[in-house]
């Protein structure tokens, strides 16, 4: 069958490209899971939104071009981190001229509560998720149109019928439950 594919001007499949294309598919899903996790973790140590959003690009092209050293089954979010850290002392040097400048121990110490503040934020969201399916439908949709449709007060109160002050009320009881079971959850977590 391979004399004829060539004869047929049919190129013989090529092994490497489909890995090649796996591994991909494998780096974009880990970097879509983790690049609000990785953004937060620079965001932490860089002190503009325009300078992390600098070191967060070069991070993604060096997790990309050094994806093959990862360990498949490890943490990748703790090495996607590390490479950020890295990505971030770059920076530094590249911006050395600016008047003020942190000592690379104080950094250090801020990337090490950065990361596990990532974890927690990452917890934390987890069960923000849960406690959203715990919402009445009503007051889940209200905060869906809210914080994800981004629909003003004076729209969700145009579209429930209510009065501006009556969706600032539900908007605050949804707030307050939310907290409450997201607080709950972590507890209980905590404890097992």
């Amino acid at each position: 069958m391979h004399d004829d594919q060539q004869t047929r001007g049919t190129p013989p499949p090529d092994i490497h490209a489909t890995d090649a294309a796996r591994q991909a598919d494998v780096f974009v899903r880990l970097l879509s899971e983790n690049q609000r996790r990785i953004a937060l973790y620079v965001l932490g140590l860089v002190p503009r939104w325009s300078d992390a959003e600098e070191v967060i690009q070069e991070t993604n092209l060096v997790l990309w071009r050094e994806f093959d050293k990862f360990q498949p089954g490890t943490n990748f979010p703790a090495w996607a981190c590390t490479v950020a850290f890295h990505q971030v002392l770059a920076w530094r040097k590249r911006r050395s001229r600016q008047r003020v400048r942190f000592s690379d121990a104080f950094l250090e110490a801020v990337a090490r509560e950065s990361a596990v503040a990532g974890e927690q934020l990452d917890a934390r969201w987890n069960h923000l998720s849960g406690c959203l399916e715990k919402l009445p439908d009503d007051r889940r949709e209200l905060v869906r149109l809210r914080y994800s449709e981004e629909c003003t007060i004076e729209e969700l109160a145009e579209r429930s019928g209510r009065t501006v002050a009556a969706v600032y009320r539900a908007l605050s009881r949804a707030r307050r439950m939310l907290f409450d079971c997201v607080n709950r959850s972590a507890a209980l977590e905590a404890r097992s």
